[in-house]
C-alpha cells in the first residue's frame, strides 16, 4: 500500500511533505489497516530513493500526531486511531488541498467565480470518475495489499 506514495521532483513542495501528506491520506482513509506494518526508515527512504532524514522527520511527525507508533526493536505502525479524529484528519486534508488550490488561483488573478466554477467543474468530474462500491476501484483493490 505504502508503495503508492508518489513524489514530484518538479513540484516546490518539499519531498517531506509530498511523503507525509500521501501517508497521512492512507491512514486516515483506512487503506493502511489499523496495526499495518510500516517499512523501516531506510526501506521507506530506498523505495522512495531519499534521504533517510527525510523519512525519519514525516515519521515523527505522524507519531506526534497520534497517526503512527513506533516500537523500538519491532517496527512503526499504523496507530489505532479513533473515528472522530480519523474523521477530523480527513476533513483537514482536504481543506488544506482546497486552500492550496485557492492560493495557485489567486496568484493567476482567478475570480471567486472562476474558482467556483473549477471547483463545480471538478466535483463533477470526480463523480463521473469514480466507480461505485463493489466495482472494484483502486482503494478496494488496494486496501487489501500486504505491501
Amino acid at each position: 500500500m505504502w508503495r503508492s506514495i508518489r513524489l514530484n521532483a518538479y513540484s516546490a513542495e518539499p519531498l517531506y511533505h509530498q511523503i507525509e501528506v500521501q501517508l497521512r491520506a492512507l491512514i486516515v482513509s483506512g487503506r493502511l489497516d489499523e496495526g499495518a506494518m510500516l517499512p523501516s526508515i531506510r526501506e521507506m527512504a530506498q523505495h522512495l530513493n531519499c534521504s533517510v532524514i527525510t523519512i525519519r522527520r514525516v515519521y515523527q511527525d505522524l507519531e506526534a500526531e497520534g497517526l503512527i507508533v513506533t516500537r523500538q526493536g519491532t517496527g512503526t505502525f499504523v496507530a489505532k486511531v479513533d473515528p472522530e479524529k480519523r474523521s477530523r484528519h480527513r476533513l483537514e486534508s482536504v481543506a488544506a488541498a482546497m486552500r492550496e488550490a485557492i492560493e495557485a488561483g489567486r496568484r493567476v488573478q482567478c475570480s471567486d467565480d472562476e474558482l467556483r466554477a473549477l471547483f463545480e467543474q471538478a466535483l463533477r468530474e470526480g463523480k463521473e470518475n469514480r466507480p461505485l462500491p463493489g466495482e472494484g476501484g483502486p482503494a478496494e483493490n488496494e486496501k487489501g495489499d500486504a505491501e
